[in-house]
């Protein structure tokens, strides 16, 4: 990774799409590591964290993690997922983040050197095309190392920079044997209580929304 010391960098986080890439390369997220990746390469501004939330149900999996990302340094975007028939008459829920993701990042754009985007969703390279005529250096992260890749090529070559997430899997792993989960108090998950959280029972609802394609 190529990151200047100086520069202002934030981390756009489609949730979906990151979930469902490593867990495609066989390994668990561990949030807190990973935005301290990015605070040691740079001037970290901000990370945002992009998912969609079945509001109608009583209790959401995804919530705990959705909670702890809250308290401990990430801002959290989220929307209600939409539930449709399809025209085999198959119900299925819909909750792309995309516009979401975008619309933050042009907004932001004036106060950033580097964006950062966790996604492999060809949409994207339109945005990353408009970053880079305002002037902003923009890297993605997602993986070649499945097959098919969860990074689209059109995307990949937009940007200035790719990384590949299976590079990165030492540095932001979840390490097996690190201790429980954050304890829980009135349905939150508290700042400073126990070992960073991690995704792979409470983000399973986040998996059947990740990217359609790429």
């Amino acid at each position: 990774m190529h990151f200047y010391p100086t520069e202002r960098v934030a981390l756009f986080i489609d949730g979906a799409n990151l979930y469902a890439t490593a867990k495609s390369l066989g390994f668990d997220i561990d949030y807190k590591r990973l935005l301290g990746v990015f605070r040691a390469k740079g001037q970290l501004v901000r990370a945002l964290y992009y998912t969609a939330l079945a509001e109608d149900q009583e209790y959401s999996s995804i919530r705990p993690l959705i909670d702890w990302l809250d308290y401990n340094g990430f801002t959290m975007v989220t929307k209600p997922t939409k539930e449709f028939t399809d025209g085999t008459g198959r119900r299925k829920i819909k909750g792309n983040m995309d516009i979401e993701l975008a619309v933050d990042a042009m907004r932001l754009a004036n106060s950033l050197d580097h964006i950062v985007i966790f996604s492999g969703d060809g949409d994207f390279r339109s945005l990353v095309a408009a970053l880079q005529q305002m002037g902003k250096r923009v890297s993605v992260i997602s993986t070649l190392q499945t097959q098919p890749p969860m990074i689209a090529d059109e995307l990949r070559r937009q940007a200035d920079q790719f990384i590949d997430i299976a590079d990165l899997e030492s540095s932001i792993a979840r390490d097996a044997n690190s201790g429980a989960r954050p304890p829980q108090r009135d349905g939150r998950v508290y700042q400073g209580r126990g070992s960073a959280f991690q995704a792979r029972d409470s983000h399973d609802v986040d998996a059947s929304l990740a990217s359609d394609e790429v």
